[in-house]
């Protein structure tokens, strides 16, 4: 009886490079980062509906600013938009040197991102204390509110992700050929700082004059 396949017997070899190797289960790890691209395309939409509207009510609503309010601080944001943005190389860095199986550059890289992430946060948290206006303070107050706390929020959830990921590097065998969660993690951090750029220059660069 003649065999049905032709070519060589797999050996020990080949079984444990295709264990490692996530693509040999059908392309496990392109589909999550797949999935994860949508999800962001779909925060996408969500974010432009905010602008939009943002825009929209700020050039047809009469008493845009609260009375006793003539604009915002922009010197501090600024900073803290120096901080989140430049961020976005640090975790770069930090994939790079994940790629070339440098561990411990990968960690340090990582857990910079982390803190940077956090001072803006805490940055944010400042600011939202000296204001003078609240939630309540007009379509300028809720709109202000509503915008920076949903995209703090965003930035509040890369840090906890980045956290996780930082923490399954410490499980030996974890990140020895790369990771998709990482990759993931670092398109979401790059989305949350693009997003900020644009609120940026939507609340505190347009401003009445």
């Amino acid at each position: 009886m003649t065999s049905l396949s032709s070519g060589p017997a797999p050996t020990e070899g080949d079984a444990a490079t295709a264990s490692a190797d996530p693509s040999a289960h059908g392309g496990h790890a392109d589909h999550t980062l797949t999935g994860f691209v949508i999800f962001l395309c779909s925060e996408s939409v969500i974010f432009l509906a905010f602008f939009a509207g943002y825009a929209v009510l700020k050039t047809t609503t009469p008493q845009w600013l609260p009375a006793g309010v003539e604009g915002l601080e922009v010197m501090f944001p600024l900073i803290n938009t120096v901080v989140l943005v430049s961020s976005s190389g640090v975790i770069w860095l930090a994939e790079r040197a994940l790629a070339r199986g440098q561990l411990l550059r990968f960690r340090l890289f990582w857990l910079l991102t982390i803190a940077m992430g956090s001072v803006f946060v805490v940055g944010q948290a400042i600011e939202w204390q000296g204001l003078n206006f609240g939630l309540g303070s007009g379509v300028f107050g809720g709109t202000f509110y509503l915008l920076t706390g949903f995209h703090g929020l965003h930035v509040i959830t890369g840090i906890v992700l980045m956290l996780l990921m930082l923490a399954r590097s410490f499980v030996p065998g974890n990140y020895e050929r790369g990771d998709s969660g990482v990759v993931s993690v670092s398109l979401f951090w790059h989305f949350v700082d693009v997003i900020w750029i644009v609120l940026f220059l939507l609340i505190y660069v347009w401003q009445p004059n």
